[in-house]
């Protein structure tokens, strides 16, 4: 992987408002792959005390999001579906690792999971990115 992509994506996530607010840290990119971690806190509850789906959801999406944007080039989300499978333990810290499956000039397709501390699978996600082919804008920041 090109390493001034991968410096930019990895400063873009450490600073982006909406990753911060979730605490959640980018750990590993590579071209296609990208694992992202975060630790459920209090606020993160729904009204049933558990994990909020959102949160999982948030997590599951930034390593989404930044395993296909790993090439470079602008990509955006056309669909994600995500299967919840168990509910993770309050304060657990849960770990979400995207793979890409196939990649064209236009879309490219994803194999997302997430899990607890302990390995227990907490959620699976299949997701589809559009590829825009432009170069990714905060790389002529850098």
């Amino acid at each position: 992987m090109d390493e001034d992509i991968r410096k930019a994506i990895f400063d873009q996530v450490a600073k982006e408002p909406f990753s911060r607010k979730l605490g959640l840290r980018l750990v590993d990119l590579q071209t296609g792959y990208s694992k992202v971690e975060m630790t459920l806190t209090p606020d993160m509850s729904n009204i049933f005390g558990m994990a909020h789906g959102g949160a999982i959801f948030s997590l599951l999406d930034v390593a989404f999001e930044t395993a296909c944007n790993s090439h470079g080039t602008t990509a955006v989300a056309l669909n994600v579906m995500v299967t919840y499978m168990a509910a993770p333990v309050p304060g657990s810290t849960l770990t979400a690792e995207a793979r890409e499956l196939s990649c064209t000039r236009k879309t490219a397709s994803y194999d997302i999971k997430a899990h607890d501390h302990e390995g227990r699978l907490i959620a699976s996600c299949q997701a589809l990115a559009y590829r825009k082919g432009t170069p990714l804008p905060f790389l002529s920041e850098e």
